[in-house]
């Protein structure tokens, strides 16, 4: 059993980063990088996968990222995620070009979410995952059009910043951040 290990939000600058991990139990048709799909196909596609996979997910807050730093916070969000699978793969299969420390075999791919159908797999969920949490912070802080950007360093979103000075999800070691640049 080969795990795939993705992540969603290193360049946000607000809200979590997000890790799955996917052990494929099925193959499921149109599976490739969640970037390239549209936002329907990516839902239709993380509940498919969801329903036909061991999965599971883990988090590095926006604390843990300042305290941590962006790369620390990653890893430490893809080891929660191998970590909360309910079976220990034989594998892990992780995109990019480092890997995170664990007591299992592990290989890096860069394109992995391009080239391995368990890596795109696990960046789908990891998505359609992240994308709820900063809808429902949208509702929270609806100033900040958390639904229509998801936290990345769009210019809404630093106009919205110098407006309203930051939150709480706010990634304050991000340059630029504390002064909605």
């Amino acid at each position: 059993m080969i795990a795939g290990v993705d992540e969603v939000g290193r360049g946000c600058i607000a809200g979590p980063v997000v890790a799955a991990a996917v052990i494929l139990q099925a193959n499921i048709e149109g599976i490739k990088d969640s970037k390239k799909l549209s936002v329907k196909k990516r839902n239709e596609l993380s509940e498919l996968i969801k329903s036909n996979s061991i999965y599971s997910f883990g988090m590095s807050s926006s604390d843990e990222i300042d305290e941590l730093n962006i790369q620390n916070a990653t890893f430490l969000a893809m080891q929660r995620a191998v970590k909360n699978l309910s079976v220990q793969p034989k594998k892990i299969l992780v995109d990019g070009n480092q890997v995170f420390e664990t007591n299992l075999p592990i290989e890096a791919i860069v394109g992995g979410d391009n080239l391995i159908t368990s890596i795109s797999a696990a960046s789908i969920i990891a998505k359609v995952y992240r994308d709820k949490i900063m809808q429902d912070l949208a509702a929270k802080f609806p100033h900040y059009s958390f639904e229509k950007h998801k936290g990345y360093p769009t210019k809404q979103h630093y106009e919205a910043i110098k407006h309203h000075g930051i939150c709480e999800f706010h990634r304050k070691s991000f340059k630029g951040v504390l002064r909605g640049e």
